[in-house]
């Protein structure tokens, strides 16, 4: 769709994982503190990823590509 489309749902399926991340933490527990825990590892890994795809001449929309696939999978893995 390009990369205009691509980040604008980026946008939105990021907000919906924020959301159901902050309940699940808010919940407490061990599932809110592992997911506080995966949340930072999985930004420290994405960055990573990101800097290495375009090191290595990558294109942005590679990388809003490989985000988004990380950020539906957390959408249906905190939904169920």
């Amino acid at each position: 769709m390009g990369l205009w489309f691509d980040m604008a749902s980026l946008g939105v399926e990021a907000s919906q994982v924020i959301s159901l991340r902050l309940a699940r933490i808010a919940a407490g527990g061990a599932k809110g503190e592992s997911e506080s825990r995966r949340m930072v590892e999985e930004k420290v890994a994405a960055a990573s990823r990101a800097g290495m795809t375009l090191a290595t001449g990558g294109s942005p929309e590679a990388v809003i590509r490989q985000l988004r696939r990380k950020v539906r999978a957390n959408r249906r893995r905190l939904s169920s």
